[in-house]
């Protein structure tokens, strides 16, 4: 196995697997047989987010990245025949581990991926070996100010719908969640929300991301039920944050810390999409942090309490 920080991207995988009569596309680095990140990406982005962080972790680590449908390369199928719902987007998580054999892994959680990730977790906890937590809440106070319009917008969706939604959809909503309030604007390549932005523009995808919006919601009363399984089962977790965050305000990152006291929590002079522009600094964390889990003696995956 390749034991160095550095890649070349020529180590890099583009594949796609079929997965619940889905073509789910898929970003994969490193040697299939060292520990494995499952990477879990956020709205509206897809696996491309992790494109500058893979080649840094291949070395010595297996990465795994999909797009979930309705995002980045995967399958789009119309929302008046798929549910766009958290819930399913985790059975299709669920599926594409099955479908690639994966069997025990750590997960990072940007965004949706917090959800879609805490979800299969719950599901799946055997095979969690840890958590790698980015700018993703599963805490109350985590949601900052702007959230106030999005919860009138799941209590009465048509009179809110066409405010709420143009924020998401719109190309300066776009720079917006990754530039957010950051000193330095000029480390941001454009070409990612210009890129996202034209994504959002597909035919469909207004009705694709309002559905799943409007079931954020389900995300908010499931916080409870986190906190206690990450109380329970105190799985080794990296809590990595960008304070420039628009939307996710830092006390998101702390309250990890009241569920899991052995938690790291790192706040990083970063946005709501850290990796783009705190790439190397959120790679030696994650390879501290995975070096002392990964291949410490005996460890393993969480124990099972699966349904």
């Amino acid at each position: 196995m390749l034991d160095q920080p550095n890649v070349t991207h020529a180590t890099m995988r583009y594949r796609t697997v079929r997965v619940q009569g889905l073509n789910i596309f898929y970003r994969e680095a490193g040697d299939p047989q060292a520990p494995t990140v499952l990477l879990l990406h956020g709205f509206p982005s897809s696996s491309r987010m992790f494109d500058t962080l893979l080649p840094l972790m291949a070395g010595r680590y297996h990465l795994v990245a999909p797009d979930y449908p309705g995002f980045g390369h995967s399958d789009s199928p119309p929302a008046t025949s798929f549910e766009y719902s958290f819930e399913q987007l985790e059975y299709i998580v669920d599926g594409f581990a099955n479908a690639l054999g994966l069997d025990r892994y750590f997960l990072y959680l940007q965004d949706y991926g917090g959800p879609i990730g805490l979800r299969h977790a719950i599901r799946r906890p055997e095979r969690i070996r840890g958590l790698i937590v980015q700018n993703a809440v599963a805490h109350e106070e985590g949601l900052g100010p702007m959230w106030a319009s999005r919860r009138a917008f799941w209590a009465d969706r048509k009179t809110h719908e066409a405010s709420v939604m143009s924020a998401f959809t719109s190309l300066e909503g776009a720079r917006l969640r990754h530039v957010g309030t950051s000193p330095h604007p000029e480390r941001y390549n454009p070409d990612t929300w210009t890129d996202e932005f034209a994504a959002l523009s597909r035919p469909g995808q207004d009705r694709i991301q309002s559905d799943l919006f409007h079931d954020y919601q389900t995300n908010v009363a499931s916080y409870g039920r986190w906190q206690a399984w990450l109380r329970q089962h105190r799985p080794p977790t990296l809590v990595l944050w960008g304070i420039h965050d628009p939307s996710f305000t830092p006390d998101g990152a702390r309250a990890y810390g009241r569920d899991l006291p052995e938690a790291e929590i790192h706040l990083l002079d970063a946005g709501h999409f850290a990796l783009d522009e705190a790439t190397d600094e959120i790679a030696a964390h994650m390879r501290r942090f995975l070096a002392a889990h990964a291949f410490k003696p005996g460890a393993s995956a969480l124990p099972s309490t699966g349904p």
